[in-house]
Parts: C-alpha cells; sequence; structure tokens
C-alpha cells in the first residue's frame, strides 16, 4: 500500500481481539520508532512495551480506553536530554516524542497491526505506577493489537475539513 492509502485507511481501533501482535511486526514497529528525527538527533524517546497480564492491569488502571490491546508501547521522553528553544519557552521533549510516536502508529498500519494513540490518563500518575525513572515524562499511550471482528472506524473517519479550511499561504 502507498503511503497516501495508508494514512487515508488507518483509523484509532477501539476493540480489539486478542491475538498477540508477532514479535517480528513489533520489532518493525519500534524500529519505526528509533528512526524517527529529534531535535539535534538528541534521540531522548525511551518506549516501554507493555504486554504482561500485570502491566496491562496497571494500564487499565490509569485509562478506560485501552479497549483490550494485547501490547501498549509508552512514549516517553527524557527531559534531561532536550534541545531548548531559543527564549527558553520550549524545549523538544513533546515534539520528537510526538513525531516518535506518529513513526509507531503509521509502521503499526504499514505492517497490517491495528493502534489508537491514547491520552485520557494523567501522565505523572502513569509514571508512579509503572515506576519509570523520574527524568522521564510520558506523551502517550499507543494501543496496539488486531482489531475485533466488527470493529472499525468511526462513522466520522472519512469527514474532513479541506485544504482551504486548515492551510494559509503566507
Amino acid at each position: 500500500m502507498d503511503f497516501t492509502q495508508l494514512v487515508a485507511q488507518r483509523y484509532s481501533c477501539k476493540a480489539y481481539g486478542p491475538r498477540q501482535v508477532e514479535p517480528e511486526r513489533l520489532k518493525a514497529i519500534l524500529n519505526a520508532g528509533r528512526l524517527a528525527p529529534t531535535a539535534k538527533n538528541l534521540q531522548e524517546q525511551h518506549i516501554y512495551v507493555l504486554q504482561s497480564p500485570q502491566a496491562l492491569a496497571k494500564v487499565d488502571e490509569l485509562t478506560p480506553c485501552r479497549y483490550g490491546a494485547p501490547t501498549v508501547l509508552v512514549v516517553a521522553w527524557d527531559k534531561n536530554n532536550v534541545f531548548t528553544y531559543p527564549g527558553g519557552q520550549r524545549d523538544s521533549g513533546a515534539e520528537d516524542a510526538a513525531i516518535v510516536a506518529t513513526h509507531l502508529m503509521l509502521a503499526a498500519a504499514n505492517e497490517g497491526v491495528d493502534s489508537c494513540w491514547l491520552n485520557l490518563f494523567d501522565p505523572a500518575q502513569a509514571g508512579r505506577v509503572l515506576g519509570l525513572p523520574e527524568n522521564e515524562e510520558i506523551l502517550m499511550l499507543l494501543d496496539l493489537g488486531y482489531a475485533a471482528e466488527g470493529a472499525g472506524p468511526l462513522p466520522n473517519h472519512d469527514s474532513r475539513k479541506s485544504l482551504e479550511d486548515t492551510v494559509t499561504y503566507l
């Protein structure tokens, strides 16, 4: 499938079957995150792979949005290893982690694996519950798995604003 088809067809899966993501597909997905660009190539991301019943139970404590996914990736970054923008008001941590997360999500679609970007959780609480180092901040959780029978995109999936409504040339 070409890239345009991939991004048009990918959707946030909200119901997963029990089938695990095959190790070779998971490795390809994780490698895509590893290859994502980061500011100054600092590569401050850290990805945690949650698959054990104990780890998934912790996710279920943090959010109602696992939707039965057999794998959840936690995308975090090292707050001590970021590029600080001129002016000192922002750093690259969240944006670099978002680029990594997007690579993971699109690589999953490329591998035929369904996903859902989760943001309905408290990142600080999640870090404590999962036992992450204090210098790391969580951007998002990414459900991974195979859609349950009958699952599909939301009815408004194909509804998109026009380029004229979302782009301005200056």
